[in-house]
């Protein structure tokens, strides 16, 4: 069927609604009812100031809704996508140990246990299945709180989302949890046709067997809701005949699957008052609030967020997505929203959407802000407010008005949004926020904007990105500036200068003027291209976020005074990745050396742990040294490895300058001067990815590591 009219506002909303939810119920994830409310008492609003938290945080909830929906256009959009697919896009972009999951160990955390099965090459459905691992593991709340993005790619088709939804969860769970994630994900696809709460769990329950204990226990949910006014008095119920005493585990599915029904039926339309009641009812708070705001986002749409209090304002639509494709760890609400659009429109073979030419910053859906904030420093706190309106596009429909007020000599308003891991999420609590820029020195900038026709003066506007530095300070980078008198506009470009190593935290704008200026400027659009034309080393000034820049994918990875970059490996093969999924033809060496290691080199258009092209100092079959140029990429169940290979009598402890080139579907490796050696027809999947260090089973070092971009005569020579 085809997309609704207001598809991508709805997805937004939903995306919306997922995060807030999170971020409202993340601090005291895992209390009971009576802490609560003895602690906080109801939860109307944020409370994370109250308990000395940050609002803004990596969560499981969150990084795996948004990471495994990527096994669609990573296997080319199909219906028919299969779990163990989807099993495989777990081990691609899971980093052990550090990323998306609770890594609480073999039968204890549910997804820790699915991951080791998967490692082991059981795949799914097996990967998770009550034979497997028993059905206290397999029925506990994971395959839940992973859901929603599966029903957003299936607008009005509860029947696709649930099948979605059962193939997905199957990774890592089975019995009640399945059932329990396709009641969620058939309620959120029907969502964007239809209103009434009760025809929306009347669809989804039709889609789970009626013998089933999730369909017993929403019809009793559904009947305490018809008997009793107050919704504690329902809660009490829950408690009798689903609580924790009932079902076993850490967390299980069937209580806390329980308390969103009971935030929907008692909360109504009311985003805030079903919030409430799914939060101070305690349990996994964090996950059932989400699942609860997410289809409320998607049913009311924004309207429904923002007839309750500013839910918007503090998140600015920030989002933490680390995994081992840390190009996109560093996000926002709308850009992972045109995301997982572009997905479902796959599915119902139409094309997908570029707001504004494919801009990164576009701000096309109302109320964006796209994780612009302003600064709040002592020279510009208090002179700038942002608001998202419409018109003043010359694009699209939608811009950010900066507002202007109290400019001065020495008072400026700026206006900026992260590009790296920002200073307050540095020490990030809970899970590890693994990242890599978003922006290089060497990529070209471009962004418009144009003053109000009512401005009483002409403003001046300058580019400007910030740099971490000597004690992992920012560091200003001043770009181009422009004076815009009433009504002009301006379309600014600009190739970021080389920053010594260090990566780009942030990009935006400075707003100068006269005397008690005040007046708005329309950000139209904000976006750069090209890949990175830098040097990765050890920066002169110091500091630490230079190398954690670098997406850490190996066993143990260390920064000394003799080696840039140590990686160690104790199995398998290891990755240190950075750049993003737009660097397609490029040109990445190094200097690397071996030490005790079966293989070790560079890699390019890596994304993920699994998904990369490399140029290696291996061994061949008979233990000979060689340099081999390989491609590895896993298609339906096989994992797909072609490679070329020369003699290379490389030595452990010695020192070798690897050289890697893709344009198009050809790579070229070489060491040193000797001629290289290729490899036809990369596949179209591996079309863009990260530069990467490899290390397989061992101890190697490099250093030097070079980004550049391909001369376009050399560009377009490789890809004839």
């Amino acid at each position: 069927m085809p997309s609704p009219h207001d598809y991508a506002e709805r997805v937004y909303a939903g995306v919306l609604g997922k995060i807030i939810g999170v971020y409202l119920g993340r601090p005291f994830e895992g209390w009971a009812y009576d802490r609560i409310m003895r602690e906080l008492g109801e939860i109307w609003y944020y409370v994370h100031e109250r308990r000395g938290a940050p609002l803004i945080v990596t969560d499981d909830d969150i990084s795996g809704t948004f990471t495994f929906l990527r096994a669609l256009p990573d296997y080319g959009n199909s219906r028919a996508i299969t779990a163990a697919q989807i099993g495989q896009t777990w081990l691609n972009y899971i980093i052990e140990r550090r990323t998306i999951l609770w890594w609480g160990g073999m039968g204890n955390s549910t997804e820790h246990t699915a991951f080791i099965r998967l490692k082991r090459g059981v795949a799914a459905p097996a990967s998770g299945a009550i034979a497997t691992n028993g059905q206290v593991v397999a029925e506990q709340i994971g395959a839940q709180i992973f859901i929603d993005g599966w029903a957003m790619v299936a607008p009005g088709d509860p029947e696709l989302a649930a099948a979605l939804a059962g193939r997905a969860a199957s990774v890592s769970h089975d019995g009640a949890a399945i059932h329990g994630a396709q009641v969620i994900a058939a309620m959120e696809a029907q969502a964007f046709v239809e209103s009434d709460l009760q025809a929306l769990i009347d669809t989804a329950v039709r889609l789970i067997p009626r013998d089933s204990l999730i369909y017993r226990m929403i019809d009793d949910i559904r009947e305490w809701h018809a008997e009793y006014h107050d919704w504690q008095q329902a809660r009490e119920q829950i408690v009798a005949h689903y609580g924790y005493d009932r079902f076993g585990g850490n967390c299980h599915m069937v209580p806390n699957h329980a308390l969103i029904h009971l935030g929907l039926l008692y909360g109504g339309d009311d985003m805030q008052r079903a919030l409430m009641i799914t939060n101070t009812a305690g349990w996994d708070t964090d996950c059932n609030s989400g699942n609860v705001g997410c289809l409320l986002g998607i049913k009311n749409g924004l309207a429904g967020i923002d007839a309750g209090p500013d839910w918007r304002g503090p998140v600015a639509d920030r989002m933490y997505l680390p995994t081992a494709d840390g190009g996109r760890a560093i996000t926002d609400a709308l850009r992972e929203a045109y995301m997982v659009v572009n997905a479902g429109r796959a599915l119902a073979g139409e094309p997908p959407l570029a707001p504004k030419g494919g801009a990164r910053f576009h701000f096309e859906q109302p109320g964006s802000v796209q994780g612009f904030r302003a600064d709040d420093s002592a020279d510009a706190r208090g002179t700038l407010t942002i608001e998202n309106v419409a018109g003043h596009s010359q694009r699209g429909t939608r811009v950010l008005a900066l507002r202007a007020r109290g400019l001065a000599p020495g008072r400026a308003a700026r206006a900026t949004t992260a590009t790296f891991i920002p200073p307050e999420a540095i020490d990030m609590p809970g899970y590890t926020l693994l990242a890599s820029p978003t922006l290089y020195p060497g990529q070209q900038l471009r962004a418009s904007a144009a003053a109000d026709a009512g401005n009483r003066a002409a403003l001046s506007v300058q580019l400007l990105a910030y740099a971490y530095g000597a004690g992992d300070r920012l560091a200003r980078i001043d770009g181009p500036a422009a004076t815009l008198p009433a009504g002009a506009r301006h379309a600014f470009e600009w190739r970021l200068p080389d920053t010594g190593g260090q990566p780009i935290a942030a990009v935006g704008l400075e707003i100068a003027g006269t005397p008690r200026g005040d007046g708005t400027i329309y950000l139209d659009e904000l976006t750069w291209d090209g890949v990175a034309d830098t040097l990765f080393r050890r920066p002169a000034e110091g500091g630490t976020l230079w190398s954690r820049a670098w997406v850490d994918g190996v066993d143990h990875y260390e920064t000394r005074h003799d080696e840039a970059y140590r990686l160690m490996q104790d199995e398998g093969v290891g990755l240190l990745t950075q750049g993003t999924r737009e660097w397609a033809d490029y040109h990445v060496e190094a200097l690397v050396t071996p030490h005790m290691a079966v293989a070790c080199g560079i890699g390019a258009r890596a994304q993920g742990m699994r998904r990369y092209v490399a140029l290696t100092l291996a061994r061949d079959a008979q233990g000979r040294a060689v340099l081999r140029l390989s491609e590895r990429l896993t298609e339906h169940l096989t994992e797909h490895s072609r490679a070329t290979e020369v003699p290379l009598a490389w030595q452990p402890g010695h020192t070798y300058r690897l050289h890697l080139e893709l344009s198009g579907q050809l790579a070229r490796g070489w060491a040193g001067d000797m001629p290289p050696i290729e490899l036809p027809e990369i596949s179209p999947l591996l079309g863009g990815g990260a530069a990467a260090m490899i290390c397989e089973e061992g101890r190697a070092a490099f250093d030097d590591v070079a980004v550049r971009p391909l001369p376009s005569s050399l560009a377009h020579l490789l890809g004839a």
